[in-house]
């Protein structure tokens, strides 16, 4: 299944000849990354010294400003090469690109932090804790931060920090008890009392070190508090979050063209010839490339209309239902190209069953589908209620 259809700008199509030479190296190193929960740090130097980490800073910064769209498509090339790679270079793609489009801080700040991104900075926001879950779902955060001497003292432990090998600035969130808040500080990682705890221990997405970050009386500027929230950050319609079913979709493909692949060169001595001319593997195939299709074409309108301006007030649920369609076929795409290639697809060396334990992780990335499904079923209500 070809995704020349979705190549719609120069920028794409430069970048995709610049992503195309590493993706050898981006796969044989993957089973190694998965096996032993290693951290790919080759492959996001990689990609920082490309310059592929400036490009969602936009043009006015230094940066190369490219819209969510052109953003997806990249995404997904890096993620069918490896996924845990495409999804923690993804987290800083998309949080640049917020803080930029949506001038979430201060001018002097955005230009302060734009060198450092023109520099080879990466960066994430870390808000889960084990106690509160998921930032999206509103819980207010057990991370302090106390006013001392004209700093903010910052205590606390956060998970999911994806990237911590890598990162070189954290985004955390703390209850900030003088305004009865939640704040947003900006934290260099290697501050002191700043550390990893390296507790990652699941089955999917294991090379992308979403280890805890520990804090301890970690001090830190007064204008370092840069954003105060005063409700869920998953209320906002952020379109550079389409960054997440962008890697599943990509793993997706690589499932797909694995078991394509497969059934074209595997001929057993029963057949004259390979299974692919079986109807039952047609068949499958057949299903795989329409769960595909009907994936990407739905994510990529939703991407295209959150790029148009005019458009963009109009979206709604879209964004959570993109990532709910996308993760779900993914889901079954990896199931059928498993059931293609048989009991082969579940030994450790074949990367089927490393595709499908990575899809998983996806049900577990915001916005999650109970909340999707429920908002839109919420807002048919209210449609009925107030016509």
């Amino acid at each position: 299944m070809s995704k020349t259809l979705f190549v719609k700008t120069k920028t794409q199509s430069e970048w995709l000849e610049k992503l195309l030479p590493l993706e050898e190296a981006f796969k044989s190193h993957s089973r190694e990354i998965d096996e032993q929960s290693k951290f790919p740090s080759e492959n996001i130097q990689a990609l920082v010294d490309i310059g592929y980490t400036k490009l969602t800073l936009p043009k006015e910064y230094g940066g190369e400003g490219i819209s969510v769209t052109e953003m997806i498509f990249l995404q997904e090339i890096i993620s069918s090469f490896d996924g845990a790679t495409g999804l923690s270079i993804g987290w800083h793609q998309g949080v640049v690109a917020e803080l930029y489009e949506k001038k979430l801080w201060e001018e002097t700040k955005l230009n302060t932090f734009a060198e450092e991104v023109l520099n080879g900075a990466l960066v994430n926001r870390v808000a889960s804790e084990m106690q509160t879950g998921s930032p999206t779902r509103g819980g207010r955060p057990g991370t302090s931060a106390v006013k001392k001497d004209g700093k903010w003292v910052i205590s606390g432990t956060k998970s999911y920090a994806t990237m911590s090998p890598a990162l070189t600035h954290i985004l955390i969130t703390a209850w900030v008890e003088e305004k009865e808040r939640i704040g947003v500080f900006l934290i260099d990682k290697n501050a002191h009392g700043v550390s990893i705890q390296e507790n990652w221990d699941v089955i999917a997405m294991r090379g992308t070190a979403s280890h805890d970050l520990v804090l301890e009386n970690v001090e830190v500027a007064e204008e370092n508090l840069v954003e105060i929230n005063d409700g869920p950050r998953g209320d906002s319609i952020n379109g550079w979050i389409l960054h997440i079913p962008a890697c599943y979709l990509g793993i997706a493909q690589a499932a797909r063209d694995y078991a394509v692949q497969f059934a074209t060169q595997h001929s057993p001595n029963s057949l004259n010839g390979p299974i692919s001319q079986l109807p039952n593997v047609q068949r499958l195939i057949g299903e795989i490339d329409i769960e595909l299709m009907k994936a990407r074409h739905f994510l990529y309108s939703v991407a295209e209309a959150y790029d148009d301006e005019s458009r963009r007030p109009l979206l709604t649920n879209e964004l959570g239902v993109a990532k709910h369609i996308v993760t779900n076929s993914a889901i079954e795409i990896v199931d059928k190209a498993m059931r293609l290639v048989g009991a082969k697809s579940l030994q450790l060396s074949n990367p089927l069953q490393r595709y499908y334990r990575d899809v998983r992780a996806g049900l577990h990335n915001p916005p999650m589908d109970d909340m999707t499904i429920s908002k839109l079923a919420q807002a048919a209500i209210s449609e009925i209620k107030n016509h």
